[in-house]
């Protein structure tokens, strides 16, 4: 069985640990959870909820005071024999606790710092205890989805030790720093990570397939050949203990620079499933997931339109230094976000370059899937709707002579509401730069679109595109925690709600988080987000308050797949709502 790979994303990293640069879902649901299952499965059915069937353990129970949360696990197994028992899920978390500074998902006093014991009470029972109570939704879906149990044999801190010796998986929870950080500097090592310099190219992608350690799996797949353009070829795992067995004897994941490419392998039937461009689409749909029509080269095909949990978005640098210095303090204006907002044409976007394969992102949550019925009306209205009047007399009220197709001069400098803001010196000018992945699908035709509606009202931005990866590289080299010269950047994805599947916005909208890129801070903010961790209850207050005080610039998100999917595959989905793949359940109609 052939899948295409999306165009210019293949997996690039093996340890469940990611850091920031390496976290995707080519890398977790599209590779890494083939072999190594989370503790917990979601994507089941219509909803994106938690699938216990897929799952290792059965659903958490939870103290009355939701102080503890007890976990029981499933009878799975390694490859190796062993049994993937509750300590493999104290390895994780010690691992987590010694590392977690690296760790994409990582929210100061978030997961794990709200964890004061992990307690093994048996081999398939463990029982969590939390510093104060929190809401099973966000700790089922936010907390303990980040686990993924890791085996034994990963315990060591050079290769062919024996299992266990790195003295990790053993150490009482939060006791082992100092041997777990050894253990986890030895694994990313072995995945071509090195923490002490994080923007290092990765050197050991070509070892993948023939490291023993990688070996040791309990998905339903292991890795049988891998290289650095991201051909990889998996087999069968004969120990597989899981629900549904593969019924193939290989799964290729076949790698694509670009998506005429990949087309021209659908056409010429060398991929059994691949990815449309929305921009070769030439129907436009009506329902976003429903397909208006299919290519007439693929008649032996099926076009299904897929979406994630997801929101799009550009990122602005609060903390940025450009534009003389004067970046920074502009994006911190309230009513400068308001009107680069207000010039952001969602609907038109979603019809003219996504031909209708597209939702509209109003807020911090996604209009689809509503797992939790997210969206409040309120945001569903969109609270910035298109509007160039109003961003030209946001402009002209605050101080600036708005030159409209050009680029509008800071007059009135000072703090008073008819000023230009902090920090914002007579003569700035609102000339400013994004930087954009240029082989983002679709991305450049929307900020082309976009930047002319902003010069309207005398925004002037100039687009500087380059790879996603270059982009996401500068980016996570200095985020908003340090001052550095980007101003805007746009990487295509946004943020997909994945690990972090109750979308209360902690990893990429509270202050210092880790993946809150662009320095966002608010202290109401923060206080709306700790509402809806500590009970099942606060999203709407939450996303009804950032919608307006728009901490990105919302734009529309564009389906995550366009799948051609061929008609003698049967089985589920090409991918579950949550864009996992689980090829163990594909198999060809005879």
């Amino acid at each position: 069985m052939r899948w295409g790979e999306q165009p210019g994303s293949p997996p690039n990293f093996i340890f469940p640990l990611l850091p920031p640069a390496y976290f995707n879902l080519a890398n977790l649901g599209q590779f890494q959870y083939l072999m190594y299952r989370p503790l917990y499965w979601f994507g089941q059915g219509g909803s994106g909820g938690p699938d216990s069937s897929r799952s290792l353990a059965v659903h958490p129970t939870f103290s009355r005071d939701h102080t503890k949360a007890t976990v029981v696990m499933r009878p799975y197994r390694w490859s190796n024999g062993e049994t993937v028992d509750a300590t493999d899920v104290l390895f994780w978390m010690n691992l987590l606790h010694a590392a977690k500074a690296t760790w994409a998902a990582y929210v100061t006093g978030g997961f794990p710092d709200i964890v004061t014991s992990v307690v093994v009470d048996s081999p398939t029972t463990l029982t969590f205890t939390f510093d104060k109570a929190y809401g099973p939704t966000w700790l089922t879906d936010n907390a303990l989805s980040q686990i993924t149990p890791l085996p034994r044999a990963w315990d060591v801190t050079a290769a062919r030790a024996a299992a266990g010796s790195g003295g990790c998986s053993a150490a009482a929870y939060g006791s082992g720093d100092g041997p777990c950080t050894a253990v986890y500097r030895f694994l990313s090592g072995q995945a071509g990570f090195d923490p002490a310099n994080p923007t290092a190219p990765n050197t050991a992608l070509s070892t993948y397939a023939t490291n023993p350690l990688w070996q040791v799996v309990d998905g339903p797949w292991h890795l049988k050949s891998f290289d650095r353009a991201g051909n990889v070829v998996m087999v069968p795992n004969p120990k597989y203990s899981g629900p549904v067995k593969p019924a193939v004897s290989r799964f290729l994941e076949v790698p694509f620079a670009t998506y005429a490419a990949e087309l021209r392998a659908l056409v010429k039937n060398r991929i059994d499933i691949g990815y449309l461009s929305t921009q070769s689409v030439t129907q436009t749909t009506s329902d976003p997931t429903v397909a208006a029509g299919n290519d007439p080269r693929l008649t032996g095909f099926d076009l299904v339109p897929l979406y994630l949990g997801s929101i799009n978005y550009i990122v602005y640098n609060f903390a940025s230094t450009g534009a003389g210095g004067a970046a920074g303090p502009i994006f911190s204006q309230l009513y400068v976000r308001q009107a680069m907002q207000s010039l952001v044409d969602q609907p038109r976007a979603i019809r003219s370059i996504f031909h209708g394969y597209a939702f509209p992102t109003y807020g911090p949550v996604p209009m689809y899937p509503r797992q939790h019925n997210d969206a409040t009306s309120a945001v569903r209205r969109n609270p910035y709707p298109y509007d160039p009047a109003r961003a030209v007399r946001l402009l002209a009220g605050h101080g600036w002579r708005v030159i409209r197709n050009g680029t509008s001069v800071c007059m009135n400098a000072g703090a008073a509401a008819d000023e230009c803001g902090t920090g914002i010196p007579v003569g700035t000018k609102l000339d400013l730069t994004l930087a954009f992945a240029n082989d983002a699908e679709g991305l450049g035709p929307l900020l082309q679109a976009e930047r002319a509606s902003w010069e309207r009202a005398g925004i002037h931005v100039t687009l500087a595109g380059s790879p996603s990866n270059k982009v996401i590289d500068e980016v996570t080299a200095c985020g908003g925690t340090a001052r550095c010269t980007w101003q805007l950047a746009d990487w295509g994805v946004g943020w997909y709600f994945v690990l972090d599947y109750y979308p209360t916005g902690e990893q990429i909208f509270a202050t210092g988080a880790l993946s809150n890129l662009g320095g966002y801070t608010d202290a109401t903010n923060d206080a709306n987000i700790m509402q809806t961790i500590v009970s099942d209850t606060g999203l709407a207050r939450y996303q009804d308050y950032l919608a307006t005080r728009l901490p990105v610039v919302f734009q529309p998100d564009p389906a995550t797949s366009l799948a051609e999917v061929r008609k003698t595959l049967q089985g589920t989905a090409p991918q579950n709502l949550l864009l996992a793949i689980t090829p163990e359940d594909w198999y060809f109609q005879r």
